[in-house]
This record gives C-alpha cells, sequence and structure tokens, in this order.
C-alpha cells in the first residue's frame, strides 16, 4: 500500500510539475508576443489607412475582399508576392522534403520502420557517435549553410535546426520558400536527408542525457529491495508488537477492562 501510495504521489508530482511548467511557459509567451502582435495589428491598420488614402478609387470593402483573397492563396501555399513563373512548391525534391518530414515528426503509418532505422543507424555509428564532430555535423554547420543560403543570420539558421529537430517545426522558417532566390534542385532533397539523419543522433543524445537519471532512480530501487531482503520479517514483527501494545492514542482513550 505503501509502495502504491508512493507511486501516487510521485504522478501527482509530476502532473503538478507539468502544468505549472505549461503554466509558466504560457505566460512567458504572452509577455513576450502579445505586445508584438499588437504592435504588428496597429502596423498594419496604419498601412491599410494609409493605402485607401492614397488610393481613393478603392473603398474599404473591397480592400478586405482583396486581403482575404491574398490570405487564401497564403493558405493553400501560395505565394501572393509573386507571380505565375514563380517555381512550384510541389516540385520532386520540394515533395521529398515534406515526405521525410512527414514520417520522421507526426507518420504514424511508418513508425515501425522509422524505429528500425534508427536502431540500425545506431549500431552501425555507434563508435562515432559520442565524438563532438557530431554536434558539429548536425547543429552547427546546417546553420551556417541555412544562413548563407537563406540570407538569414545564424542565430535564425541555429533556430530553425533545433526547432526542426526537436519539435515538428513552427512553420516561420522554412527552407527553400523564398521567391526571389534560386535554389539547386536538390536543396530541399539535402534538407530532408539532413533531418532523417540528425534526428536518430538527437534521440541518442537525450537518451545519454536520461540515462543518468534512470540508473540513480533503479540504483535507489534497488538499494531499498535489498534492505527489505535483510530484514523481510521486519513488518511481520513491527504488526505483532502493534497489536499487542497499541498505539498511545487508543491506549489513552479505550476503556480500563480491568474496572
Amino acid at each position: 500500500k505503501k509502495s502504491v501510495g508512493l507511486k501516487v504521489s510521485w504522478t501527482a508530482l509530476l502532473a503538478l510539475a507539468y502544468f505549472t511548467y505549461l503554466l509558466v511557459g504560457a505566460a512567458i509567451f504572452q509577455i513576450l508576443e502579445r505586445e508584438a502582435e499588437c504592435n504588428n495589428r496597429y502596423h498594419f491598420q496604419l498601412e491599410k489607412l494609409h493605402f485607401l488614402a492614397n488610393y481613393t478609387c478603392l473603398d474599404g470593402p473591397a480592400l478586405e475582399q482583396f486581403v482575404q483573397v491574398i490570405l487564401g492563396a497564403w493558405e493553400k501555399g501560395v505565394n501572393p508576392s509573386g507571380n505565375s513563373t514563380n517555381p512550384s512548391n510541389w516540385d520532386y525534391s520540394s515533395s521529398f522534403f515534406f515526405a521525410g518530414t512527414v514520417v520522421t515528426t507526426i507518420g504514424e503509418l511508418w513508425e515501425p520502420l522509422g524505429k528500425c532505422l534508427i536502431i540500425h543507424w545506431d549500431e552501425w555509428r555507434r563508435g562515432w557517435s559520442q565524438s563532438s564532430h557530431t554536434s558539429l555535423l548536425f547543429l552547427v554547420i546546417p546553420p551556417l549553410m541555412f544562413s548563407y543560403v537563406e540570407g538569414w543570420t545564424f542565430g535564425e539558421g541555429f533556430y530553425f535546426a533545433f526547432i526542426t529537430l526537436s519539435t515538428i517545426g513552427f512553420g516561420d522558417y522554412v527552407v527553400g520558400t523564398d521567391p526571389d532566390k534560386e535554389y539547386i534542385s536538390l536543396y530541399r532533397s539535402l534538407a530532408g536527408i539532413w533531418i532523417i539523419l540528425a534526428l536518430a543522433w538527437l534521440a541518442l543524445v537525450f537518451n545519454m542525457g536520461i540515462h543518468p537519471f534512470s540508473s540513480a532512480l533503479s540504483g535507489a530501487g534497488s538499494r531499498r529491495q535489498q534492505s527489505q531482503q535483510r530484514c523481510p520479517d521486519f513488518p511481520i514483527h513491527a504488526h505483532l508488537l502493534q497489536q499487542f501494545w497499541g498505539t498511545p492514542e487508543k491506549s489513552s482513550s479505550s476503556p480500563d477492562l480491568g474496572g
């Protein structure tokens, strides 16, 4: 019963810590993003008023309708700032990049195949996965390449690399989507291959980070089990002594049997 109660208490503590972490994170994001959102909304409304003042032949409802057309095109993957000669978002390299992103993040159909790939990949490079060169290969060199090709800063390139590998990506930074740049045909395919290999490496890094904590917890559990094995009859003896002598609270409140 005590072990069950201990497990329940640990579960409650972990759940409380998890939701506290979420609440604190929500407050931080609200503080950081809400003011920027208000400034952007004010700037957009101001630009819209200036546009209507310069082009008096347009009225407000017509402009709002055109804005909705632009938003609909953007949501469907069409960049409204270009023209019909813009490169397609669904050429073979872009399709390969999308397929690699899906099967390595939110894909469920090929998840067992992905696990087998990661297992074999782990066995193949176990000897050099501990090296610091892998950090350069997956988290330092790619941001430099993305910064050079996309025109980002190194911080933006590192942010894209880390967010892409640690989550499913927020979509605020996407490679190969600038209509003003000419990319090589294999650029997004190479980015997809980098995502697949880097995810396997990052999973190993997280596993190595979690291993000391799991070893410490398993060591504490084994020590408690060994102590119970040294005195296996102690709980029984304690129960018998409690029944014979009673607890101080019960002895003070129970009636005198002799009287």
